[in-house]
Protein backbone atom coordinates (compact mmCIF):
# COMPACT_ATOMS: atom_id res chain seq x y z
CA UNK A 1 0.00 0.00 0.00
CA UNK A 2 1.24 3.72 -0.84
CA UNK A 3 0.43 6.47 1.41
CA UNK A 4 0.03 9.80 -0.79
CA UNK A 5 -0.95 12.89 -0.40
CA UNK A 6 -2.56 14.14 -3.85
CA UNK A 7 -2.57 12.48 -7.27
CA UNK A 8 -3.70 13.83 -10.22
CA UNK A 9 -5.59 10.85 -12.57
CA UNK A 10 -8.23 12.08 -15.42
CA UNK A 11 -12.03 12.03 -13.82
CA UNK A 12 -14.52 10.15 -15.53
CA UNK A 13 -18.30 12.29 -15.89
CA UNK A 14 -20.87 9.96 -16.39
CA UNK A 15 -24.57 11.72 -16.59
CA UNK A 16 -25.95 8.53 -15.38
CA UNK A 17 -24.98 9.65 -11.45
CA UNK A 18 -27.86 11.42 -11.10
CA UNK A 19 -30.19 8.37 -11.32
CA UNK A 20 -28.07 6.55 -8.07
CA UNK A 21 -29.57 6.09 -4.77
CA UNK A 22 -29.74 9.93 -3.00
CA UNK A 23 -27.72 10.81 0.16
CA UNK A 24 -30.07 10.42 3.29
CA UNK A 25 -32.31 13.35 3.81
CA UNK A 26 -32.50 15.16 7.04
CA UNK A 27 -35.65 13.85 8.83
CA UNK A 28 -37.79 14.11 6.15
CA UNK A 29 -38.77 10.30 7.05
CA UNK A 30 -39.50 10.61 10.66
CA UNK A 31 -42.54 12.86 10.95
CA UNK A 32 -45.70 11.81 12.16
CA UNK A 33 -49.63 12.52 11.80
CA UNK A 34 -50.84 15.59 9.77
CA UNK A 35 -46.89 16.62 8.65
CA UNK A 36 -46.52 12.99 7.65
CA UNK A 37 -48.93 13.60 4.25
CA UNK A 38 -46.49 14.94 2.44
CA UNK A 39 -44.38 11.72 2.76
CA UNK A 40 -47.84 9.70 2.24
CA UNK A 41 -48.93 11.98 -0.79
CA UNK A 42 -46.54 10.90 -3.54
CA UNK A 43 -42.90 9.36 -3.69
CA UNK A 44 -41.65 12.75 -4.94
CA UNK A 45 -39.53 12.89 -1.31
CA UNK A 46 -38.85 9.30 -0.87
CA UNK A 47 -35.03 8.37 -1.06
CA UNK A 48 -33.76 5.97 -3.13
CA UNK A 49 -33.09 3.53 -0.61
CA UNK A 50 -36.22 3.19 1.00
CA UNK A 51 -37.61 2.91 -2.70
CA UNK A 52 -36.27 -0.49 -2.08
CA UNK A 53 -37.58 -1.20 0.98
CA UNK A 54 -40.71 -0.10 -0.21
CA UNK A 55 -40.76 -2.08 -3.36
CA UNK A 56 -39.80 -5.20 -1.51
CA UNK A 57 -42.40 -4.23 0.50
CA UNK A 58 -45.23 -4.17 -1.99
CA UNK A 59 -43.87 -7.35 -3.87
CA UNK A 60 -44.89 -9.18 -0.63
CA UNK A 61 -48.41 -8.14 -0.51
CA UNK A 62 -48.79 -8.59 -4.89
CA UNK A 63 -47.74 -11.85 -3.98
CA UNK A 64 -50.20 -12.83 -1.24
CA UNK A 65 -53.14 -11.12 -2.82
CA UNK A 66 -52.36 -12.52 -6.55
CA UNK A 67 -52.43 -15.60 -5.11
CA UNK A 68 -55.93 -15.57 -3.23
CA UNK A 69 -57.06 -13.75 -6.78
CA UNK A 70 -55.67 -16.48 -8.74
CA UNK A 71 -57.22 -19.44 -6.31
CA UNK A 72 -60.67 -18.01 -6.56
CA UNK A 73 -61.14 -16.52 -10.01
CA UNK A 74 -61.31 -20.78 -11.11
CA UNK A 75 -64.29 -21.05 -8.43
CA UNK A 76 -66.28 -17.98 -9.87
CA UNK A 77 -66.41 -20.22 -13.04
CA UNK A 78 -68.44 -23.07 -10.83
CA UNK A 79 -69.99 -20.04 -9.29
CA UNK A 80 -71.21 -18.94 -13.09
CA UNK A 81 -72.07 -22.23 -14.27
CA UNK A 82 -74.67 -23.02 -11.78
CA UNK A 83 -76.38 -19.24 -12.15
CA UNK A 84 -75.53 -18.28 -15.49
CA UNK A 85 -77.65 -19.04 -18.27
CA UNK A 86 -76.03 -21.06 -20.77
CA UNK A 87 -76.01 -18.75 -23.53
CA UNK A 88 -74.39 -16.27 -21.84
CA UNK A 89 -71.51 -18.64 -20.59
CA UNK A 90 -69.63 -18.51 -23.34
CA UNK A 91 -69.16 -14.60 -22.81
CA UNK A 92 -67.73 -15.05 -18.95
CA UNK A 93 -65.45 -18.04 -19.64
CA UNK A 94 -63.61 -16.34 -22.36
CA UNK A 95 -62.67 -13.00 -19.57
CA UNK A 96 -62.34 -15.46 -17.02
CA UNK A 97 -59.68 -17.49 -18.84
CA UNK A 98 -57.72 -14.06 -19.86
CA UNK A 99 -58.07 -12.75 -16.09
CA UNK A 100 -56.60 -16.24 -14.91
CA UNK A 101 -53.90 -15.79 -17.31
CA UNK A 102 -53.14 -12.62 -16.58
CA UNK A 103 -52.89 -13.17 -12.50
CA UNK A 104 -50.59 -15.34 -13.08
CA UNK A 105 -48.53 -13.52 -15.60
CA UNK A 106 -48.70 -10.80 -12.45
CA UNK A 107 -47.53 -13.30 -10.09
CA UNK A 108 -44.79 -14.55 -12.02
CA UNK A 109 -43.39 -11.10 -12.80
CA UNK A 110 -43.28 -10.43 -9.10
CA UNK A 111 -42.25 -13.41 -8.38
CA UNK A 112 -38.89 -12.89 -10.48
CA UNK A 113 -39.02 -8.77 -10.01
CA UNK A 114 -36.21 -9.36 -7.18
CA UNK A 115 -35.38 -5.18 -6.47
CA UNK A 116 -36.78 -4.64 -10.20
CA UNK A 117 -38.50 -1.49 -8.89
CA UNK A 118 -40.16 -0.60 -11.87
CA UNK A 119 -41.67 -4.42 -12.54
CA UNK A 120 -42.95 -4.85 -8.57
CA UNK A 121 -44.97 -1.94 -9.65
CA UNK A 122 -46.13 -2.86 -12.66
CA UNK A 123 -47.61 -6.16 -11.57
CA UNK A 124 -48.99 -4.44 -8.57
CA UNK A 125 -50.77 -2.59 -11.25
CA UNK A 126 -51.38 -5.33 -13.28
CA UNK A 127 -53.67 -6.87 -10.14
CA UNK A 128 -55.85 -4.16 -9.96
CA UNK A 129 -56.70 -3.78 -14.00
CA UNK A 130 -57.07 -7.29 -14.55
CA UNK A 131 -60.46 -7.83 -12.43
CA UNK A 132 -61.46 -4.26 -13.84
CA UNK A 133 -60.66 -5.22 -17.14
CA UNK A 134 -62.20 -8.30 -16.78
CA UNK A 135 -65.71 -6.70 -15.71
CA UNK A 136 -65.63 -3.85 -18.35
CA UNK A 137 -65.02 -6.75 -20.82
CA UNK A 138 -68.17 -8.93 -20.02
CA UNK A 139 -70.56 -5.69 -19.32
CA UNK A 140 -69.32 -4.44 -23.40
CA UNK A 141 -69.97 -8.31 -24.76
CA UNK A 142 -72.78 -9.13 -22.99
CA UNK A 143 -75.80 -8.81 -24.65
CA UNK A 144 -78.52 -5.92 -24.02
CA UNK A 145 -80.95 -6.85 -20.81
CA UNK A 146 -78.75 -9.32 -19.52
CA UNK A 147 -76.29 -7.63 -17.66
CA UNK A 148 -79.25 -8.32 -14.18
CA UNK A 149 -78.34 -11.68 -14.45
CA UNK A 150 -74.41 -11.62 -13.83
CA UNK A 151 -74.25 -12.47 -9.68
CA UNK A 152 -71.01 -11.12 -7.70
CA UNK A 153 -69.78 -9.14 -10.91
CA UNK A 154 -70.86 -6.09 -9.29
CA UNK A 155 -69.13 -6.33 -6.18
CA UNK A 156 -65.75 -6.36 -7.99
CA UNK A 157 -65.18 -2.28 -8.30
CA UNK A 158 -65.97 -2.13 -4.49
CA UNK A 159 -63.67 -5.70 -3.71
CA UNK A 160 -60.70 -3.49 -5.67
CA UNK A 161 -61.42 -0.39 -3.82
CA UNK A 162 -61.31 -2.34 -0.77
CA UNK A 163 -57.94 -4.40 -2.22
CA UNK A 164 -56.00 -0.79 -1.98
CA UNK A 165 -55.87 -0.74 1.81
CA UNK A 166 -53.93 -4.05 1.31
CA UNK A 167 -50.82 -2.29 -0.43
CA UNK A 168 -48.64 0.59 0.72
CA UNK A 169 -49.63 2.98 -1.63
CA UNK A 170 -49.59 6.60 -1.96
CA UNK A 171 -52.28 8.54 -1.56
CA UNK A 172 -52.20 9.94 -5.31
CA UNK A 173 -52.07 6.56 -6.43
CA UNK A 174 -55.00 5.13 -4.18
CA UNK A 175 -57.06 8.31 -5.24
CA UNK A 176 -55.96 7.63 -9.10
CA UNK A 177 -56.91 4.41 -9.00
CA UNK A 178 -60.06 4.93 -6.91
CA UNK A 179 -61.52 7.23 -9.49
CA UNK A 180 -61.01 5.09 -12.33
CA UNK A 181 -63.10 2.23 -10.32
CA UNK A 182 -65.69 4.88 -10.04
CA UNK A 183 -65.49 5.37 -13.18
CA UNK A 184 -65.89 1.98 -14.08
CA UNK A 185 -69.10 1.72 -11.78
CA UNK A 186 -70.41 4.51 -13.25
CA UNK A 187 -70.54 2.78 -16.60
CA UNK A 188 -71.84 -0.49 -15.25
CA UNK A 189 -74.93 1.48 -13.61
CA UNK A 190 -75.82 3.39 -16.90
CA UNK A 191 -75.51 -0.37 -18.63
CA UNK A 192 -78.20 -1.91 -16.14
CA UNK A 193 -80.29 0.95 -15.72
CA UNK A 194 -79.58 2.03 -11.93
CA UNK A 195 -77.56 5.42 -13.03
CA UNK A 196 -79.10 8.66 -10.99
CA UNK A 197 -81.23 5.76 -9.21
CA UNK A 198 -81.36 6.11 -5.16
CA UNK A 199 -80.11 2.84 -5.74
CA UNK A 200 -77.02 3.90 -7.80
CA UNK A 201 -76.44 7.10 -5.39
CA UNK A 202 -76.32 4.33 -2.45
CA UNK A 203 -74.02 2.21 -4.95
CA UNK A 204 -71.55 5.54 -4.98
CA UNK A 205 -71.93 6.05 -1.71
CA UNK A 206 -70.48 2.84 -0.07
CA UNK A 207 -67.54 2.73 -2.97
CA UNK A 208 -66.48 6.79 -1.58
CA UNK A 209 -66.58 5.58 1.75
CA UNK A 210 -64.28 2.19 0.75
CA UNK A 211 -62.22 4.60 -0.96
CA UNK A 212 -61.83 7.36 2.39
CA UNK A 213 -61.06 3.91 4.24
CA UNK A 214 -58.46 2.66 1.68
CA UNK A 215 -56.80 6.34 1.74
CA UNK A 216 -56.36 6.26 5.57
CA UNK A 217 -54.83 3.31 5.59
CA UNK A 218 -52.40 4.06 2.99
CA UNK A 219 -51.43 6.64 5.27
CA UNK A 220 -51.13 5.34 8.10
CA UNK A 221 -49.82 2.08 6.64
CA UNK A 222 -47.07 3.89 4.77
CA UNK A 223 -46.59 6.25 7.89
CA UNK A 224 -45.64 3.26 10.12
CA UNK A 225 -43.26 2.24 7.02
CA UNK A 226 -41.56 5.00 7.07
CA UNK A 227 -40.27 5.58 10.65
CA UNK A 228 -39.86 1.58 10.82
CA UNK A 229 -37.34 1.81 7.99
CA UNK A 230 -35.86 5.17 9.28
CA UNK A 231 -35.35 3.44 12.84
CA UNK A 232 -33.74 0.34 11.46
CA UNK A 233 -30.84 2.50 9.33
CA UNK A 234 -30.60 6.01 10.47
CA UNK A 235 -29.19 7.15 13.26
CA UNK A 236 -31.49 9.14 15.18
CA UNK A 237 -28.81 11.81 16.45
CA UNK A 238 -27.82 13.05 13.21
CA UNK A 239 -30.69 11.70 10.82
CA UNK A 240 -27.75 9.97 8.65
CA UNK A 241 -27.14 6.17 7.66
CA UNK A 242 -26.31 4.00 10.38
CA UNK A 243 -23.36 1.98 9.84
CA UNK A 244 -25.44 -1.39 8.66
CA UNK A 245 -27.38 0.93 6.41
CA UNK A 246 -24.36 2.32 5.16
CA UNK A 247 -22.32 -1.27 4.17
CA UNK A 248 -25.55 -2.39 2.22
CA UNK A 249 -25.20 0.74 0.32
CA UNK A 250 -21.89 0.54 -0.65
CA UNK A 251 -23.15 -3.22 -1.83
CA UNK A 252 -25.53 -2.02 -3.76
CA UNK A 253 -23.19 0.85 -5.23
CA UNK A 254 -20.61 -1.46 -6.37
CA UNK A 255 -23.42 -4.11 -7.67
CA UNK A 256 -24.56 -0.68 -10.04
CA UNK A 257 -20.74 -0.18 -10.86
CA UNK A 258 -20.68 -3.46 -12.05
CA UNK A 259 -23.80 -3.21 -14.15
CA UNK A 260 -23.17 0.18 -15.82
CA UNK A 261 -19.77 0.00 -16.65
CA UNK A 262 -19.50 -3.30 -17.88
CA UNK A 263 -16.46 -5.71 -18.75
CA UNK A 264 -14.60 -3.07 -21.34
CA UNK A 265 -14.82 -0.16 -19.16
CA UNK A 266 -13.87 -1.04 -15.52
CA UNK A 267 -12.43 2.09 -13.73
CA UNK A 268 -14.90 4.83 -15.68
CA UNK A 269 -16.99 5.25 -12.81
CA UNK A 270 -14.82 5.67 -10.14
CA UNK A 271 -16.05 5.91 -5.88
CA UNK A 272 -14.30 7.33 -3.47
CA UNK A 273 -14.28 6.85 0.60
CA UNK A 274 -13.67 9.47 3.56
CA UNK A 275 -13.74 8.45 7.06
CA UNK A 276 -13.84 11.98 8.87
CA UNK A 277 -12.97 11.78 13.16
CA UNK A 278 -13.26 14.95 14.90
CA UNK A 279 -9.75 15.62 16.61
CA UNK A 280 -9.66 15.26 20.59
CA UNK A 281 -13.52 15.50 20.98
CA UNK A 282 -13.43 13.24 24.11
CA UNK A 283 -12.36 17.37 25.27
CA UNK A 284 -15.48 18.81 23.86
CA UNK A 285 -17.99 16.39 26.09
CA UNK A 286 -15.74 16.70 29.51
CA UNK A 287 -15.09 20.50 28.57
CA UNK A 288 -18.74 21.62 27.94
CA UNK A 289 -20.91 18.05 28.62
CA UNK A 290 -22.37 16.00 26.56
CA UNK A 291 -25.58 17.95 25.44
CA UNK A 292 -23.18 20.10 23.39
CA UNK A 293 -20.75 17.41 22.15
CA UNK A 294 -24.30 16.35 20.50
CA UNK A 295 -25.35 19.80 19.16
CA UNK A 296 -21.54 19.67 17.84
CA UNK A 297 -22.21 16.04 15.90
CA UNK A 298 -25.63 17.33 14.60
CA UNK A 299 -23.90 20.46 13.16
CA UNK A 300 -21.05 18.66 12.03
CA UNK A 301 -23.33 15.97 10.19
CA UNK A 302 -25.33 19.43 8.37
CA UNK A 303 -21.98 20.95 7.29
CA UNK A 304 -21.13 17.40 5.46
CA UNK A 305 -24.36 17.28 4.06
CA UNK A 306 -23.90 20.25 2.44
CA UNK A 307 -20.78 19.71 1.42
CA UNK A 308 -21.24 16.90 -0.52
CA UNK A 309 -23.96 16.09 -3.79
CA UNK A 310 -27.22 14.59 -4.12
CA UNK A 311 -26.24 11.20 -5.35
CA UNK A 312 -23.23 10.84 -2.86
CA UNK A 313 -23.89 9.40 0.59
CA UNK A 314 -23.35 10.76 4.10
CA UNK A 315 -23.06 7.77 7.02
CA UNK A 316 -22.39 8.01 10.66
CA UNK A 317 -19.82 5.23 11.48
CA UNK A 318 -19.62 5.25 15.31
CA UNK A 319 -19.41 7.87 17.91
CA UNK A 320 -17.25 11.47 16.25
CA UNK A 321 -16.86 8.99 13.32
CA UNK A 322 -18.29 9.97 9.72
CA UNK A 323 -18.09 8.30 6.32
CA UNK A 324 -18.78 9.80 2.79
CA UNK A 325 -18.81 7.77 -0.16
CA UNK A 326 -18.35 10.09 -3.14
CA UNK A 327 -20.06 8.33 -5.91
CA UNK A 328 -18.53 9.19 -9.73
CA UNK A 329 -14.90 10.75 -8.42
CA UNK A 330 -11.83 9.37 -8.21
CA UNK A 331 -9.22 9.45 -5.73
CA UNK A 332 -7.92 12.48 -6.98
CA UNK A 333 -11.42 14.64 -6.72
CA UNK A 334 -11.63 13.14 -3.58
CA UNK A 335 -8.59 14.18 -1.58
CA UNK A 336 -9.63 18.05 -3.23
CA UNK A 337 -13.08 17.33 -1.66
CA UNK A 338 -11.73 16.12 1.55
CA UNK A 339 -9.32 19.40 1.86
CA UNK A 340 -12.56 21.50 1.24
CA UNK A 341 -14.44 19.55 4.32
CA UNK A 342 -11.45 19.93 6.84
CA UNK A 343 -11.15 23.82 5.91
CA UNK A 344 -14.82 24.06 6.24
CA UNK A 345 -14.60 22.18 9.63
CA UNK A 346 -11.58 24.25 11.04
CA UNK A 347 -13.60 27.44 9.87
CA UNK A 348 -17.20 26.45 10.73
CA UNK A 349 -18.78 28.83 13.74
CA UNK A 350 -19.32 25.17 16.50
CA UNK A 351 -20.78 27.07 19.28
CA UNK A 352 -21.83 25.98 22.68
CA UNK A 353 -24.96 26.77 24.98
CA UNK A 354 -23.89 30.22 25.56
CA UNK A 355 -23.12 30.58 21.61
CA UNK A 356 -19.40 30.63 22.74
CA UNK A 357 -17.25 29.35 19.69
CA UNK A 358 -15.53 26.36 19.71
CA UNK A 359 -12.35 25.31 18.12
CA UNK A 360 -12.87 21.87 16.20
CA UNK A 361 -10.74 20.22 13.56
CA UNK A 362 -10.81 16.87 11.86
CA UNK A 363 -8.68 14.32 10.42
CA UNK A 364 -10.03 12.16 7.00
CA UNK A 365 -9.04 9.23 5.47
CA UNK A 366 -9.32 8.66 2.16
CA UNK A 367 -9.07 5.62 -0.27
CA UNK A 368 -10.97 4.17 -3.68
CA UNK A 369 -14.14 1.75 -3.12
CA UNK A 370 -12.85 -1.17 -5.38
CA UNK A 371 -16.35 -2.70 -6.99
CA UNK A 372 -14.68 -6.38 -6.73
CA UNK A 373 -13.73 -6.40 -2.30
CA UNK A 374 -16.20 -5.94 0.36
CA UNK A 375 -17.35 -2.85 1.84
CA UNK A 376 -15.55 -3.77 5.38
CA UNK A 377 -12.25 -3.79 3.39
CA UNK A 378 -12.49 -0.52 2.14
CA UNK A 379 -13.45 0.85 5.46
CA UNK A 380 -10.73 -0.62 7.00
CA UNK A 381 -8.16 1.12 4.34
CA UNK A 382 -9.88 4.69 5.02
CA UNK A 383 -9.33 4.17 8.60
CA UNK A 384 -5.74 3.60 8.19
CA UNK A 385 -5.44 6.19 5.83
CA UNK A 386 -7.54 8.23 8.95
CA UNK A 387 -5.02 7.03 11.55
CA UNK A 388 -2.30 8.48 10.03
CA UNK A 389 -3.71 11.58 8.86
CA UNK A 390 -3.75 12.15 13.17
CA UNK A 391 -0.06 10.41 13.70
CA UNK A 392 1.21 13.44 10.87
CA UNK A 393 -0.67 15.57 13.37
CA UNK A 394 -4.37 16.06 13.17
CA UNK A 395 -6.07 18.41 10.99
CA UNK A 396 -4.69 16.54 8.25
CA UNK A 397 -5.69 14.68 5.33
CA UNK A 398 -4.28 11.31 4.11
CA UNK A 399 -4.99 8.61 1.66
CA UNK A 400 -4.39 4.89 1.12
CA UNK A 401 -4.72 3.84 -2.56
CA UNK A 402 -6.06 0.44 -2.89
CA UNK A 403 -3.90 -2.67 -3.99
CA UNK A 404 -4.72 -3.78 -7.82
CA UNK A 405 -4.37 -6.67 -9.36
CA UNK A 406 -1.96 -6.55 -12.68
Amino acid sequence: MLMRKTRKPREYQNRRLDALAEPPEMGHELFVGLSSLRDTLSRRHHSRDFAFAHARYLRSRVLALGLVFSLLSPLWIVVDALVLPVELLKYTLVGRVALMLGLLAALLLAFSSGERIRRIRLSAGMLLALPAAFYLFVLVMLPERQVGSLVGYGFIPFLLVASLSVFPFTLLESLFAGILLMGLLGFSQTIDGSWLTGRGMEAFWLLSSLLSVSLAANHFQLSLLLRLYRQATHDPLTGLFNRGALEVHLTKIQAWQRETEGPGSVGSIPCSLLLLDLDHFKRINDNYGHSVGDTVLQQFAELLVGQTRRHDCVARYGGEEFVVLLVGSGQARAMEVAERIRFAVETFEFTDHEEQRIPITTSIGVTRLQQDESPSSALRRADEALYQAKRDGRNQVAAVEAMVDI
